[in-house]
């Protein structure tokens, strides 16, 4: 998938007309139609199938979907499940720029920022709900799964779903992440997929529990591991490539330290910094052609690498500085690329400069509970996304270095400002 993009300068970016707040259209039925009978061949292929659970309780009443983020399958599997039931869907900014953009809208999309502070978007999930009379679809995560598991959620989302006051379905789905893990350069696996749709909480249930419990219910219901999952019902993946790209996950060697000298090729993951190498089974599990196997479970290597982030940040060692091409967006109709400049992170937070000193963007550790940064986005390179309500910043590092140590390092130091926050 690509995105709209020209080249402007940042000065001429700063006087484009900002995007509007407008209020979520009903989805249109020969829209909603259209994507669900053009997602019955991938539905096919996968062999899509699905269990509900307490869904009895809902009925035809407007819901709120929250389903884990996966791949690029997700909508797919979401019409594969609930169609003909309406429903207005969250989506990110640049995913509906552009011409798609207007058919987005004419779905029931309604675009917002990650991991950006949104009011606006609490309104209109409450006014498609209650105004629009359709349920709403959100992927509370925001960001795809790197390793598999959980992306970190936001906290207090049980507070939206008590101002919202109607049934909480969740939507996780086993299968999906393996047929196009993020890392692995869009390249399609012949996987079987699956979900769970489950009433976590009725309308009822909602306004009788504290926001405590409604999070607790979420986190219960958003925890996965998808390549334990793998491993466990023996789902093989036998395909040449399935450790291409396994180095934006698994960055740092486990063996001699060096970072960012990791390589995935084929079915094997080597340090270029000592020479050791590991295989990806058909599994999805990891073993050391010689030595040690340190971490067999892909996840477990990633609960290493941030521990030794959290570790540099204690230190206060931790320090990203590098050149990085950037991309903004102010508005739907396109993105655009505004030259070079320079992200740093550290402890407190990012500082991007660039159109020669024009730029000067700041962000701190306390504005958001992780960090949007993807692998290959739009087909263009990995990604660290910053920015606020007015402007998203992509950032395109020039140099070898991980968005994922990045987004790992925004995590660990949100935890440690808010924990000393709450201390003072």
């Amino acid at each position: 998938m690509k995105i709209k993009m020209r080249e402007l300068s940042y000065e001429q970016v700063l006087k484009l007309p900002r995007l509007k707040h407008k209020k979520p259209l009903k989805p249109s039925r020969f829209l909603a139609t259209l994507v669900r009978v053009l997602s019955a061949p991938t539905l096919r292929k996968i062999k899509f199938s699905y269990t509900t659970e307490r869904m009895e309780l809902v009925g035809k009443k407007p819901c709120l979907i929250l389903m884990n983020h996966s791949s690029f399958t997700d909508m797919k599997l979401a019409f594969g499940i609930f169609y003909p039931r309406k429903m207005g869907i969250v989506t990110s900014v640049d995913a509906m720029t552009g011409f798609l953009g207007k058919i987005m809208r004419g779905l029931g999309c309604t675009p917002t920022r990650k991991y950006v502070p949104d009011f606006s978007l609490i309104n209109d999930i409450k006014y498609m709900l209650h105004k629009n009379k359709t349920s709403v679809l959100m992927y509370p995560e925001a960001g795809y799964s790197f390793d598999g598991r959980t992306t970190t959620l936001p906290r207090g989302l049980g507070k939206l779903m008590k101002f919202l006051s109607v049934p909480i379905v969740t939507v996780i789905t086993k299968g999906a992440f393996h047929r196009d893990p993020l890392y692995n350069m869009l390249q399609i696996r012949d996987v079987e997929v699956s979900a769970h749709v489950n009433c976590i909480a009725t309308a009822e249930e909602v306004n009788q529990k504290s926001v405590e419990e409604l999070d607790a219910l979420l986190d219960k219901s958003f925890s996965f591991d998808n390549f334990a999952w793998q491993r466990d019902n023996k789902i093989s993946i036998d395909v040449p490539f399935r450790a291409d790209g396994l180095h934006r996950i698994l960055y740092k060697c486990p063996h001699c330290q060096a970072e960012n000298q990791m390589e995935g090729k084929g079915v094997y993951l080597t340090c270029n910094a000592c020479g050791k190498k590991w295989k990806m089974d058909k599994f999805g599990q990891l073993e050391a052609i010689e030595g040690t196997t340190e971490y067999p479970h892909i996840p477990d290597w990633y609960t290493w690498q941030r521990e030794c982030v959290r570790k540099e940040i204690e230190d206060g060692t931790y320090f990203l500085d590098v050149d990085v091409d950037i991309v903004a967006q102010v508005n739907l109709k396109c993105v655009y690329k505004i030259g070079v400049g320079r992200l740093s992170h550290n402890d407190n937070g990012f500082h991007l400069v660039g159109a020669d000193g024009k730029l000067d963007y700041t962000q701190s550790s306390t504005f958001a509970h992780t960090l949007y940064a993807d692998y290959y986005w739009y087909e263009i390179g990995d990604v660290i996304g910053i920015g606020n309500n007015e402007i998203s910043y992509f950032c395109f590092p020039k140099e070898n270095v991980s968005v994922t140590k990045a987004r790992l390092a925004t995590e660990e130091l949100y935890k440690l400002k808010k924990l000393k926050n709450n201390k003072v």
